[in-house]
């Protein structure tokens, strides 16, 4: 009893420390992120502007949907929104998916055993060292009809006959933006696999090796389940980013409503249209969807954070 009590204290002990560590953090991220959060929630359901954020009315959800005169008004109704919904999961899928198999092939190069090894995992860490903004901007002029760099090579070894607008055609858009997002993202995918296959113990690899199984049905029995902790976490962090992409897709289309993601579409009626209640309305529906992927994702997963994977 007296041993058990004493655990038990220092259990306290150890769970107190901890929040007394954390409490400065969890103030300044209260200040950062969750004060503006409430902020953009309460104006929501306003009709606040631009040019008049000192003399606004509470309107409800007028700015999320309102019946009047015969008509259903809101942003819930807006075909515009529900394509930048469409657009944004779409490009959070496709990319995402894509970052994992290319991320998942480079982190076992990397894990290998072979001259140069060191050198190559600082080298492909370059695409994701660049800014978003410049890595757009490089791409944007290489992804150019008239003289991009890439129409050039297409043209000249014959897959394509004539220029290729890859940022300005529908067709093309969001694919053009999907690869780039892949060469810069994917070394940050890579980079988190391979931390994680780093600390796989390897006696199971000797033990596999001795008996003569195929490597291959190795690494979906024994690497993938040791690893899917790992990958979840890889995956989590990458959708919380897709979902929420604006610069790439901003600096690439502009403000195209065939390309716009919810937060361009959240960004258009705040800054163009000047409309902060409405524009509060939308980035409050992508915080939600938001946060509802992520518990879903979280769910079919099937895994919580600290858990063994063995």
């Amino acid at each position: 009893m007296a041993m058990s009590a004493k655990s038990s204290e220092l259990t306290r002990a150890r769970v107190r420390s901890a929040w007394l560590f954390l409490s400065p953090m969890l103030v300044v991220l209260a200040l950062v992120a969750g004060w503006p959060l409430v902020r953009t929630i309460y104006f929501s359901f306003t009709d606040a502007t631009l040019s008049n954020l000192s003399d606004y009315d509470f309107i409800g959800f007028a700015n999320f949907i309102e019946y009047y005169e015969g008509e259903w008004y809101g942003v819930i109704v807006d075909p515009d929104w529900w394509r930048a919904v469409y657009n944004t999961i779409w490009f959070t899928v496709v990319s995402v998916g894509l970052e994992l198999i290319l991320g998942m092939i480079v982190a076992l190069t990397l894990n290998a055993a072979f001259p140069g090894r060191g050198m190559l995992r600082a080298a492909i860490l370059i695409p994701w060292a660049i800014p978003t903004i410049v890595s757009a901007q490089m791409w944007g002029w290489m992804l150019h009809d008239q003289f991009g760099v890439l129409n050039a090579i297409l043209m000249g070894i014959g897959i394509i006959s004539q220029p290729v607008a890859w940022t300005a055609s529908p067709d093309t858009a969001l694919w053009a933006v999907v690869m780039v997002d892949v060469w810069k993202t994917t070394p940050f995918m890579a980079l988190l696999i391979l931390a994680a296959l780093q600390m796989l113990p390897s006696d199971c690899y000797e033990a596999a090796r001795v008996d003569g199984i195929n490597p291959i049905k190795v690494f979906f029995k024994v690497t993938l389940p040791l690893i899917r902790p790992a990958l979840m976490v890889a995956i989590i962090f990458r959708a919380l980013d897709a979902l929420r992409i604006f610069d790439l897709i901003y600096v690439l289309t502009s403000n195209s409503r065939d390309t716009a993601s919810m937060s361009v579409y959240a960004r258009q009626q705040l800054v163009d249209f000047q409309q902060v209640g409405y524009g509060s309305a939308a980035s409050t529906l992508l915080f939600l969807i938001i946060a509802l992927l992520i518990i879903v994702t979280l769910m079919v997963g099937r895994v919580r954070l600290g858990e063994d994977p063995r």
